[in-house]
């Protein structure tokens, strides 16, 4: 792999202008693909195999009039103090809103508050129920439009009016909080290189990338159902690591060129060493990515297969389009302004990566428990893990989603915020759900349940019921459970939908494959490291890091978004259950990442260990090489991911936090500091590989080492002079 790598990037060099111009072209298709191609997204969750989506598909089938997968909207009224709606201006007011509701564009029916008992018992709040004639993702601006004028017009009259709902959520607008992770990066390069050329490349590799990437992903949105979610986690990944692999075959570059060789030599090493680091880098984020899909919940594989298309473009603009990049700066690139930037210390002075080494390698062991016990204690939250789908109850209070649930909840209880559906099938489904709404009535959590409305076969019949907790409140899963053990018990054919008896199915099911699919990541970790280090106390203990780190990350995101520590500080205005989606895809994305460090560190050290350096020596020599460049590229990417603090979805803040704490965790405590303590107190035993396995393994040449024996063997290849 590093001897076509080395080729591919002195072709790049070479013929650099052939190259820049392909990227330049196949930007601008991409980009007129996704200006004529692209679709709506939405925040739709389906989940195949539940009990839940089974019923969904029923009704679609028997009650297609329920329009049970449709776009929906509650509009909530509430008198003024000392007033009420039950008569008098107050209840014409609600009237020709209700009238004005049923003339709105796509709407297919709304429930009047008056005759739908709809009406709080002191007679101050009402709502009225919107169903629209479409999904979610086909709501038009005019319809919500239409929504928020209705709402105008009956404040105008006096009214407080706010609206919630599927109907009302509009696809979030591309924020700027990236343009916060690059200005860090930018400073970070800058002074990491001290040379504004070089701090460029990185910077315009990634600007390159994500724009193709960004532009494939909305293309294809144009041909598939998307999550409006799925582009901003893409752009998140896809920049950090776009700039971090640009960012480590820079600096290789820049090192060949102070070791005299020639540009385009310079250049095809630095894709053959440190370029083969990056495909193998990148090939790890990207199988974690692609593994999501194995959860079988279609929003996850899109984040996952988006983000892994960012990751793809960002390892062919580093292999390709950066060594032609570097022929354009030729050896401008390598002129650092500073001492800083040269990474040398002062006179007599080892590096810093080396002098932290050497300290950890005098004290390994009082070092290791020091780190794995803060991680330890990081990872104590994780015990109160809810895993959940908060709705508009963690929205921010200012918005009129969240006025709109407190509105319901002070008026009818937390409950009617997410009625359950219950779907009854059967030869008699009416009298069979009369008998099982009596039994319901019975069950502690129950508020209403209302009678059955049945379809025209009569073999099918939907009853409502309203719990007395929240949607996202453990009472309500309780209660989900409890109507289908009642279901099974009393041999009742029917089944438990609705939004949020779908959010509580989704929960579980991540709750479910969270073991398993961290156990194919540790697994598969294990197997990559086995193959490129060729050892098996590297992988145990590399895969052990991993692992800590996971529980630390979920341990800080628990004490911050479901305790609400810091909360103040990170401008999280509501706390809540953690959105279940997040730990499955964070595993994926700082397994790769933390797979990115190790190589980028322990290569180094196993180069020097074979080539005769004590074990010791060569953990402190590795890190003289890479731990500069490896805290260069970790800053980078906690300052991206930690710019989406700033956006106002609460989920993208949340996997913000969660990105740039696992990267902090990993990158600064696990490679810098357990791994090198760890291969101390190992010595010899952490580079020992079993002869039998040595004979099975392929040799991938990760590091470059038989690239370098061959170029050594070819004479005038050191100097050869080549246009620049």
């Amino acid at each position: 792999m590093a001897t076509f790598l080395y080729r591919l990037g002195r072709f790049s060099f070479l013929r650099r202008r052939l190259v820049a111009l392909v990227w330049v072209a196949l930007a601008v298709l991409c980009g007129v693909g996704a200006a004529t191609l692209h679709g709506q997204t939405s925040d739709d969750f389906s989940v195949p195999g539940t009990e839940s989506q089974r019923a969904i598909d029923l009704l679609k089938d028997k009650m297609p009039q329920a329009n049970a997968d449709g776009a929906t909207a509650s509009m909530v009224f509430a008198a003024r103090p000392g007033q009420s709606l039950t008569a008098g201006p107050a209840r014409d007011a609600v009237e020709r809103a209700v009238a004005a509701l049923r003339t709105s564009p796509q709407v297919a029916s709304v429930a009047d508050p008056y005759t739908a008992k709809a009406v709080a018992p002191d007679g101050r709040t009402a709502h009225a129920e919107v169903a629209y004639k479409v999904v979610p993702i086909d709501v038009t601006d005019q319809a919500r439009d239409a929504l928020t004028a209705v709402a105008a017009q009956a404040r105008a009259a006096g009214l407080t009016v706010e609206t919630r709902g599927t109907a009302t959520q509009a696809t979030p607008e591309q924020s700027a909080t990236e343009v916060i992770g690059v200005a860090v990066a930018a400073v970070v390069l800058f002074i990491t290189f001290g040379s504004l050329i070089a701090a460029g490349l990185p910077l315009l590799n990634a600007i390159l990338g994500v724009a193709i990437a960004m532009s494939l992903i909305t293309a294809a949105s144009g041909f598939l159902d998307m999550s409006s979610f799925t582009s901003t986690l893409a752009l998140m990944l896809g920049l950090a690591v776009a700039i971090d692999y640009s960012l480590f075959i820079v600096s290789r570059y820049r090192h060949e060129i102070a070791e005299g060789r020639e540009p385009a030599e310079a250049a095809g090493r630095a894709v053959g060493t440190a370029g083969s680091a990056v495909v193998f880098a990148g090939l790890t984020v990207v199988i974690a990515l692609a593994g999501l899909s194995v959860v079988g919940l279609p929003v996850l594989t899109q984040m996952g297969l988006a983000a892994a298309v960012a990751v793809v473009v960002a390892v062919l603009i580093a292999l390709s389009l950066l060594p032609a990049l570097l022929g354009f700066g030729g050896r401008r690139v390598a002129r650092a302004g500073s001492r800083l930037a040269r990474g040398g210390p002062r006179p007599g002075r080892a590096p810093a990566g080396e002098r932290w080494a050497r300290f950890v390698l005098r004290r390994p062991l009082p070092v290791l428990l020091l780190a794995v016990l803060g991680l330890g204690v990081l990872a104590l939250p994780t015990l109160d893990l809810r895993l959940g789908l908060p709705g508009d109850e963690v929205a921010a209070p200012s918005t009129t989603q969240r006025k709109a649930y407190d509105m319901l909840s002070d008026g009818f209880g937390p409950g009617s915020n997410g009625p359950l559906l219950v779907l009854v099938e059967g030869t008699g489904a009416k009298a069979s759900a009369e008998r099982f709404a009596g039994e319901l009535r019975t069950l502690a959590d129950v508020k209403v349940v209302s009678r059955p409305a049945t379809n025209t076969a009569q073999d099918t019949a939907l009853l409502t019921v309203v719990p007395r907790s929240g949607p996202s409140e453990d009472g309500t899963e309780k209660l989900v459970g409890a109507i289908r053990d009642r279901a099974a018990a009393s041999g009742t054919n029917a089944m438990v939908t609705g939004q949020t008896a779908m959010n509580i199915d989704i929960s579980a099911k991540m709750s479910g494959a969270l073991v398993p699919y961290l156990a194919v990541v540790v697994g598969l970790a294990f197997l990559l490291l086995l193959l490129v280090f060729r050892s098996v106390m590297v992988p145990l203990k590399a895969t052990a890091g991993f692992l800590l780190t996971v529980l630390a990350t979920f341990g800080a995101v628990v004490a911050v978004f479901q305790w609400g520590w810091l909360d103040g500080l990170l401008g999280i205005e509501t706390t809540g259950p953690i959105m279940s989606l997040m730990p499955i895809f964070m595993i994926g994305v700082v397994f790769g990442l933390a797979m990115d460090y190790q190589v980028f560190l322990v290569t180094r050290m196993r180069e020097e260990y074979v080539h005769g350096a004590s074990p010791h020596e060569a953990v402190a020599v590795g890190f003289r090489h890479g731990a500069r460049v490896v805290t260069a590229a970790a800053i980078i990417m906690i300052a991206v991911f930690a710019g989406f603090l700033a956006s106002d979805e609460t989920m993208i803040k949340l996997m913000g936090f969660a990105l740039s704490a696992g990267v902090l965790f990993d990158a600064f405590v696990v490679r810098m500091t357990i791994v090198p303590a760890a291969m101390a107190l190992a010595g010899r035993s952490a580079w020992w590989l079993p002869r039998w396995l040595d004979r099975l393994l392929p040799n991938v040449d990760v590091e470059g080492e038989r690239l370098r024996h061959r170029l050594a063997a070819e004479p005038g290849r050191e100097r050869a002079a080549v246009g620049t």
